[in-house]
């Protein structure tokens, strides 16, 4: 009798344990566990030249990361936390393209924006600066980038052949249905501005475009990790892959601490049509994309593609 009421009370107690979900039954990320990789940034306000702050050494690879630093291998200070000249001109260069009082320093406008999600794609690529935040000037062209109004173009003008404006996108396996509907509408916006018309594949391998949910070292030799946490990303004409980071979390409607699906996957496919970033806060190319926003095409945007396709 003793043994039967022992093994009952057992099997009650090995019943009432908590047991993990499978990883695809877990519920929604809650705001708090967004990656939090750029907030190291905060507690180096204040910092300027010429002082060695525990953090700038992180803040180095953030701006290597976006193309505003680039030491070469055996350069002084590359590896450290000292602020010196090239973090300095570095700090001035993104100032002047987000539009900051152009200081040099850690003011608190500036870390402000370096600890806003972003997009993962640089503003700065092999030293040519995709937002010119300094330079308006209008058919202004280099001779990497071409720069029309706010908004720019990838390096060489990348853009799709016309007998390749009729485009598939697929979806990697176990991608939500929320998360279908969100991008098809995106494509649709980005087809009622120009001559593409996009069309869902349910052959993910042979798509042009693929699209899916990925975390840390995904393959494609940019991974969510470390000073590169950022919402998402996606490769210029003709490479066709969009990869969101599945850190953080993503929503039909905003809600706060989450971010819309839609306006993400607008500024993405933006960069798989050939458009680069804007200066223009409120065009859907702007670099950072804040939680709980919605933004639809804005007239730099439309420009963009419109001048690019012409």
């Amino acid at each position: 009798m003793e043994t039967k009421l022992f093994q009952l009370f057992l099997c009650i107690f090995l019943i009432s344990l908590p047991l993990p979900l499978p990883s695809h039954a877990r519920p929604s990320k809650s705001k708090a566990e967004n990656p939090t990789s750029f907030n190291f940034i905060k507690h180096l306000e204040g910092c300027h030249k010429g002082e060695t702050i525990k953090g700038l050494q992180q803040l180095k690879k953030y701006l290597d990361a976006f193309g505003y630093l680039n030491y070469s291998p055996n350069q002084a200070h590359a590896n450290d936390d000292d602020f010196d000249d090239s973090l300095e001109a570095a700090i001035k260069t993104y100032q002047r393209n987000y539009h900051l009082k152009t200081t040099g320093a850690l003011d608190a406008q500036t870390v402000s924006q370096m600890m806003k999600p972003r997009c993962g794609v640089p503003d700065i690529v092999n030293g040519t600066n995709w937002m010119r935040g300094d330079k308006k000037e209008a058919n202004h062209t280099h001779s990497t980038i071409h720069t029309v109004s706010h908004f720019t173009f990838f390096s060489g003008n990348l853009k799709w052949p016309p007998t390749r404006y009729q485009l598939t996108y697929a979806f990697a396996p176990r991608t939500s249905s929320n998360a279908i509907s969100a991008v098809a509408r995106a494509f649709n916006t980005w087809a009622s501005q120009t001559q593409f018309r996009f069309s869902r594949s349910k052959n993910f391998a042979s798509a042009d475009i693929k699209i899916g949910f990925y975390r840390g070292d995904h393959g494609d030799g940019e991974p969510f990790t470390g000073q590169n946490e950022s919402l998402a990303h996606a490769f210029p004409p003709t490479d066709g892959r969009f990869h969101y980071n599945a850190n953080y979390s993503f929503t039909v409607n905003p809600v706060e601490g989450s971010f819309h699906l839609e306006t993400v996957a607008l500024h993405e496919i933006g960069h798989l049509l050939g458009l680069g970033h804007s200066d223009v806060e409120d065009a859907v190319m702007f670099p950072s994309i804040p939680a709980a926003t919605i933004k639809g095409l804005n007239a730099d945007d439309i420009q963009g593609i419109r001048i690019l396709y012409a």
